[in-house]
């Protein structure tokens, strides 16, 4: 059992994750066609759920945690899924094809699109203004980030700030939303999440480079062969020629192997543990805390 799975033993959470599923599906039922056939094929592939498990382990222990919240955060985040691997190419997603090889880059983006509608239709449903304009926050960010990401593409020069920067964006910021809309607006929660975002982010650029399919559900080397530039490739690429020549574009062969045998990986790993320190710094006492505490050991100790 990962440490992720063993934190689904949390007492209360196995019903709350089932509300959640219900209430995904229900979500993506909302306007019958071929945009809500596509996500629910999507939804149908599973996940992590881990943004909704932070709105779980956030949440007062003197409320009932937040559902909507939940399902507003994993529908935003199956939306980034969806237009991420339309941009990038990627025809593997959890080990099945990705949404646009089967349907189509219009039917994807499309479906991406109504990912997106009904995250914030769900949250509108509550009536609470502060939480839509939290996960309003959290979307910009996003596209801001996939914004800078495509400016990076085979820029090996590119800096470690400006790839922290597009973590922050692109995954910390969701992780924060979850926190927030979870705890009901807690600032320290929050940062904890935005810190565990990035150290989810790295953890996830380095099994990119040296995870294996089986485990991942996704074809290693995929940052690589797109010019994405990660904390680990950077890294190598300041001390490997190859490594540095295939960022930008160049000949792939061998590149992988040559980023394995420097201290890129390592290095990296260090990082995600850095970042998983200042999210622990930002916990507050809660019914939780221990179970949050674990979450920032998960997410860099995962193999998928």
């Amino acid at each position: 059992m990962s440490q992720l799975e063993a934190l689904e033993t949390v007492p209360g959470l196995a019903a709350y994750l089932g509300e959640l599923e219900a209430r995904l599906a229900r979500a993506v039922e909302r306007r019958p066609g071929l945009a809500a056939g596509v996500s629910a094929e999507v939804l149908a592939a599973g996940g992590k759920r881990l943004r909704p498990l932070l709105c779980f382990l956030v949440s007062d222990p003197n409320e009932p945690p937040s559902v909507p919240a939940a399902v507003a955060v994993e529908l935003v985040h199956m939306a980034t899924l969806v237009h991420d691997d339309l941009v990038d190419g990627a025809r593997i997603r959890r080990g099945a094809p990705a949404a646009w090889s089967v349907f189509g880059a219009e039917a994807a983006l499309g479906a991406g699109d109504y990912l997106f509608s009904c995250a914030f239709a769900e949250l509108a449903s509550t009536g609470d203004a502060n939480a839509v304009a939290t996960l309003a926050e959290a979307s910009l960010a996003l596209a801001r980030g996939e914004a800078m990401q495509r400016l990076q593409v085979r820029k090996p020069e590119t800096t470690v700030d400006a790839y922290l920067e597009r973590c922050a964006l692109k995954t910390g910021k969701l992780f924060e939303a979850a926190c927030l809309l979870g705890s009901g607006g807690n600032r320290e929660l929050g940062a904890y999440g935005l810190a565990l975002g990035i150290a989810f982010q790295i953890a996830d650029d380095i099994l990119d480079c040296a995870g294996e399919s089986e485990d991942t559900g996704k074809i290693p080397g995929t940052d690589l062969r797109e010019g994405t530039p990660t904390l680990p490739l950077l890294l190598a690429a300041e001390q490997d020629e190859v490594v540095r020549a295939a960022l930008a574009g160049g000949p792939l062969d061998g590149a992988l192997v040559r980023v394995a045998a420097t201290d890129a990986l390592p290095r990296s790993r260090e990082a995600a543990l850095d970042y998983a320190a200042k999210a622990r710094a930002h916990l507050v006492s809660g019914a939780h805390r221990e179970e949050l505490e674990a979450l920032t050991y998960a997410v860099v100790d995962r193999v998928r």
